[in-house]
This record gives C-alpha cells, structure tokens and sequence, in this order.
C-alpha cells in the first residue's frame, strides 16, 4: 500500500520530538485543512533539512512573518512511514519552497517491491520555512552533547568513543 502525501498549501508544518532526551523520535509532520501527516525521521534528517533550508532563505529576500508561530506536534501522532531521503527545490513562479520526503525501503524490501516508495510533498511559503528553521534547529540542540571527538550522542555517563580506541569519554 502506498501511503503518498500531497500539501500544496498546508496551514501547518513543523517538527517534533516523542520521548525524553536521548530516546526521542522526530517527527516531521503537516496539515492541511482535515488532513494530518507524520512522518518519522532520524534527529541528523532534522539537522541537515533545517541547515538546507537556513542556506536557502540567506539567498532569498526576507519572508514576510505571516507564518503560525504554533509548531508543536498536532495528536493523533502515528507516522505513515519512516523518511529514507529529502529532497528540496525552489519554485520561482509561485515563491514556495517544496520539500520531498520519501519514504525509507529496506534492501530486503526491495525485492518483494510491487509498489514505488511512498512519497510526501509539501510546497511551502518563506515564512513556513523561516519558522521552522530556528524550532528544528532548536530541536536538534536540545539533545544529547555530541562528543568532540566522533560526532555521536554522549550519555550522562559518556560513551565508548571510536576515535577513542573505544575508551570512555566524558
């Protein structure tokens, strides 16, 4: 079953977290009139998409502010599936920046593949995509310290640093 998504004009698009620091779960969801998508997405798809879209908005004029500022996570939060690539695209002629996501297949899933991956489309304004740059920004920094030495998450306790030799770090 392909659970494909299409939001010309969503009134909501943002990014959110389940779960506490250190087992939360993204999710990157719209709505458009009584449609509601979520989709799951790991915490480094957050941080490249809103780094993407910070780059983009630099080499356009400023948005106008008439984006809602309400970008929590609207319930019920059950993800259709599970993004594996975003792809994103600037279309001059209506002034919005659409966002691709697609969804994750499994190199064992591709051999039963009957159906395409799903997709999910959303066209959105400068002032969505300049709300939402400092919120997933925001999202991102309020998890765990990345260790100095290999980029991953550390735990209050440290982790066993690969660049380390795999000693504890802190």
């Amino acid at each position: 079953m392909n659970d494909s998504f299409d939001f010309d004009k969503p009134e909501h698009f943002t990014v959110g977290t389940v779960g506490p620091v250190g087992q939360r779960v993204f999710y990157l969801q719209a709505a458009e009139g009584s449609r509601l998508c979520s989709l799951r997405l790991e915490k480094q798809q957050v941080a490249a998409l809103a780094a993407y879209l910070a780059g983009l908005l630099a080499d356009l004029p400023p948005a106008e502010a008439n984006a809602s500022t309400a970008l929590g996570l609207r319930e019920p939060i059950q993800p259709a599936w599970t993004v594996g690539s975003l792809a994103v695209a600037y279309e001059a002629a209506d002034d919005r920046i659409l966002i691709l996501a697609e969804e994750l297949v499994t190199e064992s899933e591709t051999d039963e593949l009957i159906d395409p991956p799903a997709t999910a489309r959303f066209r959105l304004t400068r002032a969505q995509v300049a709300a939402f740059v400092p919120h997933a920004e925001q999202l991102v920094a309020a998890g765990r310290p990345l260790c100095a030495l290999c980029g991953h998450p550390m735990n209050p306790e440290g982790h066993r640093c690969i660049r380390n030799n795999g000693h504890g770090t802190r």
